[in-house]
């Protein structure tokens, strides 16, 4: 009797397992597709702005003659781009390069090898070929399949293409997702509880509310909120009269709502 019992709890167990792996490998895709979908935007916005036709005429300083160059710094930067992805900005070289964008071409363009990389070493196979980004994440999302008995290799998988989509899109100019929780703030008592996905913590957004935890910033810093992290919600939920289900429910993957945008 209690082997039979053992034997079932064992076999409920794989298939919560099973079940959690295709739940992490589907969320994992999603990201991965959505990454897909917002890096050549990120590469496009590489391109120098230009004043708009409509616009004055800007009134040269008397002191200068004729406009600044670029910076060496601007000029490295922008050779730098074009050696990496092929780019080649359309227009005056003069034109400055867009550091934020590039700095965000480069941690993805970087992360997305460095990833390729270690799906190939974890399930043992040949250090992959040279490819650009696009073609890296569809031969890690091709490879799937082949790590769905790793749970490590697939959270990891998920939690990173999860990063760089993220990356892109606050790069692009998109709003992070901010989720309203039930219950009060244990220090304030104002129903500004916020859950942010993105960060996989809850806030709270009253600019009144100072905690009594001397390690807290919040206490010297008017811009800084008291945040609570992942390890913290049941106390939190407890304290506040919110419900544990939602703050974690609120934190869950959002690449589906985000694809949609």
């Amino acid at each position: 009797m209690n082997a039979t019992v053992t034997d079932a709890s064992a076999d409920g167990a794989t298939v919560a397992d099973a079940s959690a792996g295709r739940t992490t490998a589907a969320d994992a895709m999603l990201w991965i597709e959505l990454l897909l979908r917002q890096f050549p935007e990120l590469l496009v916005e590489l391109a120098p702005s230009y004043r708009s036709p409509s616009a004055p005429p800007a009134v040269p300083s008397p002191s200068s003659s004729a406009p600044a160059g670029p910076t060496r710094a601007e000029r490295e930067e922008a050779l730098r781009i074009e050696q990496a992805h092929g780019l080649t900005p359309s227009g005056s070289r003069t034109s400055p390069v867009r550091l934020h964008i590039s700095d965000a071409v480069r941690d993805i363009t970087d992360g997305v090898v460095e990833l390729d990389e270690a799906v190939h070493d974890r399930l043992r196979l040949p250090r992959p070929r040279r490819e650009q980004v696009a073609g890296r994440l569809l031969r890690v999302a091709g490879l799937l399949d082949r790590a769905a008995g790793d749970d490590v290799l697939l959270e990891h998988v998920r939690d990173e293409a999860r990063r760089m989509a993220r990356r892109c899109t606050r790069a692009l100019g998109g709003a992070e997702p901010v989720v309203r929780v039930s219950g009060r703030c244990p220090w304030c008592d104002s129903v500004s509880l916020r859950a942010f996905p993105a960060r996989r913590a809850v806030l709270c957004v009253n600019p009144a509310c100072r905690c009594t935890d001397r390690a807290c910033d919040c206490r010297t810093d008017p811009a800084h909120r008291h945040a609570w992290s992942e390890g913290a919600w049941m106390r939190l939920a407890a304290e506040s009269g919110g419900d544990l289900a939602e703050l974690t429910a609120s934190a869950e993957d959002t690449a589906r709502r985000e694809g949609r945008r």
